[in-house]
């Protein structure tokens, strides 16, 4: 069972999923820095019951921004992929039109929320924060983490055929129509390659994916969720989409006006 705390209908267009497990570091300025933003961005923390206190300082924010957050505390660990589902299907009972998920760490840098947004008010269905669109644009990254995800989005552009430079990437906007439409039931992997399997069905019913270049900034304070096993799943995951792909028809998008 999850706790949903906070349930309104949408009062903005726009909302910010934040995926959280031992964020207490980060998760207020976080989630500060999103309000502060021009456009009305509202946030959905989903906590995996993290031990440290994250939710409790979730809900003293709710507190201060009336209607601004919400949260959705889970029972322990369960994954990345199944936090931004979870997010996914409150916030599209909610109403809302865009969709984004983004790390708690500042990695993904608040302010170019915007620039994500007007890709899916013009001619974007997603909206990926690009790493390598345009270059490699990562900060204090080792060189072997940096060479490791650059190769690995390489090899699974390669393999699927998706048009993205940047296929691992996190920070990503959706069209709300999108999520309604690629089958969130049938999304399976929890790792990298959950974020791999969300741009390929969405390439694949025929929605625009865009890239808008960003500059990722590893982490300053807490400790990151990356192994070893989350690249594996990442490798192996998108042969076995590709094969799939070859018998499978996909839901597609129905025409919208721009």
């Amino acid at each position: 069972m999850s706790e949903i705390e906070n349930s309104h209908r949408a009062p903005h267009s726009d909302v910010v999923i934040i995926p959280t497990y031992n964020e207490k570091e980060n998760i207020e300025a976080i989630i500060d820095a999103v309000l502060a933003l021009d456009g009305d961005f509202d946030v959905l923390v989903v906590d995996d019951n993290s031990p440290d206190g994250t939710a409790a300082l979730v809900r003293g924010v709710m507190q201060r921004r009336p209607g601004r957050v919400d949260l959705l505390c889970r029972q322990g660990k369960q994954g990345l992929g199944t936090a931004y589902l979870a997010g996914f299907d409150r916030v599209l009972q909610r109403g809302y039109e865009r969709i984004y998920e983004m790390d708690a760490d500042f990695s993904h840098n608040p302010a170019d929320l915007p620039r994500l947004r007007a890709a899916l008010e013009a001619e974007a269905d997603v909206a990926v924060g690009s790493r390598y669109c345009n270059g490699v644009n990562v900060v204090n990254w080792p060189m072997g983490r940096v060479l490791m995800s650059y190769f690995a989005s390489k090899y699974v552009r390669l393999v699927t055929g998706i048009p993205v430079h940047d296929t691992t990437a996190g920070f990503v906007g959706y069209r709300a129509d999108v999520l309604r439409t690629i089958g969130l039931d049938t999304i399976r992997f929890k790792g990298y390659a959950f974020q791999i399997e969300m741009k390929f069905k969405a390439h694949k019913s025929g929605f625009r994916v865009e890239e808008v270049p960003i500059v990722f900034t590893n982490r300053v304070l807490g400790t990151s969720k990356m192994n070893s096993g989350i690249f594996g799943e990442a490798m192996f995951g998108v042969l076995q989409l590709r094969w799939e792909s070859l018998f499978k028809k996909y839901p597609q998008k129905a025409s919208r006006n721009v």
